[in-house]
């Protein structure tokens, strides 16, 4: 795994160990774009590391620093997201500039990294995540086209779950509390029921808590959610 380092200015010192990884898309018009912006000291953002459509990985703060990449967001409890976490930018120009599936060779360079950066923190798979899940009122990426699946199998991340499903007919007050328990900030009802089913039923964003959200949430709540990794 080759990092090429091109430093950005845009970091602080930690106050939380390392515990997540935040993947993101870039959200630009083009990859230098993206670049630049992560680089200059105006922007007051960065990330850990970005990966180039061609695979290239560039390493943009060194892990032991807190890169600005999170914003304003929260996961299971934990609000200063930035100190607890990496982050890692993939190149794509996301919903507002034409969102479009990953690239090959971008997923190929991400699992390693992600397989690294794991083993060497003792990152558990639910706390690899998206930046819409810690943030589901103000994001989206990197959206319903991102590959989690590919992640799943080599236990990266969670896994949707699919089988023996049984809904557990919660009413849509006890489906957001698990939702809270499982990690997501719900202050913002409809937001968190999208961004969950951003992450883990993407083919159907409509906000509607239905049998298949409940039941994909219960057994994401259980030991070891099921799935097909």
């Amino acid at each position: 795994m080759t990092i090429i380092d091109t430093p950005s200015p845009n970091y602080d010192e930690r106050t939380l160990p390392v515990s997540m990884i935040v993947l993101h898309y870039t959200g630009m018009q083009t990859a230098q774009a993206a670049i630049d912006r992560l680089r200059d000291l105006d922007a007051k953002v960065s990330a850990h590391y970005l990966i180039a459509e061609d695979g290239t990985i560039l390493r943009m703060v060194d892990e032991e620093k807190r890169a600005w990449h999170a914003g304003k967001s929260r996961w299971r409890g934990i609000e200063d997201v930035n100190s607890a976490s990496i982050g890692i930018e993939i190149v794509n120009p996301g919903h507002e500039f034409g969102y479009r599936p990953f690239l090959e060779e971008q997923i190929d360079a991400l699992i390693p990294l992600v397989a690294d950066i794991t083993a060497r923190h003792g990152i558990t798979r639910g706390n690899v995540v998206g930046h819409s899940d810690i943030a589901p009122t103000r994001k989206q990426d990197p959206g319903e086209l991102f590959p989690w699946s590919r992640l799943a199998k080599l236990r990266l991340a969670l896994p949707r779950p699919t089988k023996n499903l049984m809904d557990p007919l919660w009413s849509d007050a006890g489906f957001l509390i698990a939702l809270e328990r499982f990690g997501y900030d719900v202050s913002d009802k409809l937001a968190a029921i999208v961004a969950f089913q951003r992450r883990f039923r993407p083919e159907l964003l409509d906000g509607v808590i239905d049998g298949e959200c409940r039941s994909i949430l219960l057994a994401l709540l259980l030991p070891k959610p099921t799935g097909d990794d």
